[in-house]
């Protein structure tokens, strides 16, 4: 009797419990009160007909909105021949190296078609990211497997993604040279299929080390031998893919009739010293992230492509404060570095980007009413892309109305491989710039001097550029 009494007791907190999991459920009585919310009238089969085969952003194009775009511009600075990173995430690289292009071919006289190899820093990129990794397996190796940042290093060995510190650290690094020197390869405009391979094996090569370290009497310097072995074999694998990187070479320099002007022998670092040679330190990345507190440094750990380099520090500003200074620098006939949340309200046949090219809300009946801040926060909008911010078009006033990148996407793209944007689409999906230093007022400049509040690496809002 007394296991009869035990067992009903049991199957009756049993069932209260099930009945309090699933009161959060979709019950009977309210599937019916959802369904009475689709009529079903010839409006609504009108559209399902549609829907069923065609793109939401098709059907919802404005038309209304057909008429907005303009492509003058008050202030352009004078863009080269387009660039196309094609089936890979480097736009980071593409823009940073756009920037230093566009005044070498300035400075120098080159021709608009001239280029730094890309694949050439993505070469030493792709090697300093797997050593990064690898050295950051050994500084963590005490923590447990379940520790959130041992998870998130084995979930990201090594990605193709990046953003503007990284140019900076490894051109300081390995200078530069031109594109006909170390041209792309199929690997390098097709990055998944090498990258995921150098991802499996350093993944491999991270669980030995770990593995390692935890040993008694295990040494640095072993751990050192052991993880330059593993970089020998990272190396052998990009060179295969993309060609090995030149030590030395021999380059004729052009003018912008294709004339020859000269001809002499370089290393990379030599060829970077005398056609792109920057002073990176005066360079600050300004940003918009209004989940954040404003006039604030900040910097994201792991954030960096060198492990001897720099993590990604930025000053958080209001928009109202960023516009100006990107004035500035076009009207000084400067790009600047730009990133952005690409693909919200883009038209891609025009390379148009406004808050009107398309009405969703009449297509589908309902409302998206989130601003900025509540869209970071839910994950509905973060910087996704880096192109090169080139113009601006003011009114009378000298306020911005819309505003202009080069893109790297290559050139039938866009507006000729150029993307224009409206000031409020600029203000609402626009997240990253960096700037000379001399474009950026003094009381910027002396709030960029503040110790930075660290965040971790994991944290969604700084995914790399793609």
């Amino acid at each position: 009797m007394k296991k009869i009494f035990v067992s009903a007791l049991l199957l009756a907190v049993g069932t209260m419990a099930m009945a309090q999991s699933q009161q959060g459920g979709i019950s009977s009585d309210m599937m019916s009160q959802i369904k009475k919310s689709y009529t079903g009238n010839a409006t609504d089969k009108a559209l399902r007909n549609i829907m069923v085969t065609t793109s939401p952003a098709k059907l919802a194009v404005n038309f209304d909105n057909e008429t907005a775009f303009n492509s003058h511009f008050s202030h352009k600075v004078n863009s080269q021949a387009i660039t196309d990173q094609k089936q890979s995430g480097r736009c980071w690289m593409f823009t940073g190296l756009n920037v230093l292009r566009s005044k070498a071919i300035h400075k120098y006289g080159l021709p608009a078609n001239f280029q730094f190899s890309q694949a050439y820093l993505f070469f030493y990129d792709q090697l300093e990211k797997s050593n990064l990794f690898l050295q950051a397996v050994i500084d963590t190796y005490k923590k447990s497997w379940d520790d959130q940042e041992v998870v998130w290093l084995f979930q990201n060995p090594l990605s193709d993604g990046g953003q503007f510190t990284g140019v900076a650290n490894l051109i300081d690094k390995y200078g530069l040279v031109p594109a006909d020197v170390m041209p792309e390869t199929y690997n390098t405009n097709n990055t998944s299929s090498i990258t995921s391979l150098i991802k499996l094996k350093l993944r491999e090569d991270g669980l030995e080390l770990r593995t390692m370290a935890a040993e008694k009497k295990m040494t640095a310097q072993k751990l050192n031998d052991r993880k330059t072995a593993m970089l020998s074999e990272i190396y052998r694998m990009l060179a295969l893919a993309f060609g090995e990187p030149p030590a030395q070479f021999s380059w004729t320099q052009k003018n912008a009739k294709g004339e020859e002007v000269s001809t002499e022998s370089y290393t990379p670092m030599s060829f970077y010293e005398k056609y792109a040679k920057q002073d990176f330190s005066t360079y600050y990345m300004v940003m918009n992230d209004p989940t954040r507190e404003y006039y604030k440094v900040y910097e994201i750990q792991y954030d960096r492509h060198v492990y001897d380099g720099q993590n990604w520090r930025y000053l958080n500003l209001p928009m109202e404060d960023i516009a100006p200074m990107c004035i500035a620098s076009i009207k000084d006939s400067t790009m600047m570095y730009f990133s952005c949340d690409v693909a919200k309200f883009l038209n891609r046949d025009k390379g148009f980007m406004d808050m009107n090219n398309f009405d969703y809300e009449s297509l589908l009946g309902t409302t998206f009413g989130m601003n900025k801040e509540q869209r970071v926060r839910t994950f509905a909008s973060g910087s996704s892309h880096a192109m090169t911010l080139c113009a601006v078009d003011l009114d009378a006033e000298g306020k911005p109305t819309k505003w202009m990148v080069e893109n790297s996407w290559g050139s039938s793209y866009g507006h000729n491989g150029f993307l224009i944007m409206t000031n409020e689409w600029f203000n609402e999906y626009m997240f990253r710039v960096v700037l000379e230093d001399k474009y950026i007022p003094v009381k910027f400049r002396d709030m960029l001097k503040q110790q930075p509040i660290m965040l971790p690496a994991w944290d969604p809002m700084f995914a790399p550029e793609q």
